[in-house]
């Protein structure tokens, strides 16, 4: 899976068609192309290579999203982390961590918050005694352990 590109700014002005692609994509990621074609009166070729665009540009990902629970994986949890000092430093260490799924500075409580997905609590303690908490900037962490993915979605539309 390819890396998500940051986008400058408070989003990309996209056009109508884009919106309702990106929209249909939301509701059924699996949508054909030539489906797409038909509710947006595109052809099947132009839609193809709107998608492409918007994929590349970093507009969105089309993915297959599981429920790691189910997926073996038995820890999933989300770390909150203090830092001294350079913040968007401590992030991009923390994104060059494979086991870390999220990042995200933030404010409140912590500086930054991180998700992950792990295989056993081992691994999990892991990564965050060793990996996370042994960065020169981290100043504290707390673990947030999920007992249950109850809801997921990722369909909040477009502007």
């Amino acid at each position: 899976m390819s890396e998500r590109k940051p986008v400058e700014g408070r989003g990309q002005h996209l056009d109508e068609t884009a919106k309702q692609i990106i929209e249909l994509l939301q509701d059924d990621g699996r949508l054909s192309y030539s489906a797409i074609a038909k509710e947006v009166g595109l052809s099947e070729a132009a839609v193809r290579h709107r998608v492409q665009k918007l994929i590349e540009s970093g507009v969105m990902q089309v993915v297959a999203v599981t429920d790691p629970m189910q997926m073996g994986f038995a820890r999933q949890a989300m770390i909150g982390v203090k830092v001294s000092g350079n913040v968007r430093q401590v992030a991009a260490e923390l994104s060059a961590i494979d086991k870390l799924d999220y990042i995200v500075i933030t404010t409140g409580r912590f500086d930054i918050l991180a998700e992950l997905v792990a295989e056993s609590d081992d691994e999990l303690l892991e990564i965050v005694s060793e990996q996370i908490s042994a960065l020169e900037r981290v100043v504290t962490t707390e673990t947030f352990v999920y007992l249950r993915l109850e809801k997921q979605t990722y369909s909040w539309g477009v502007r």
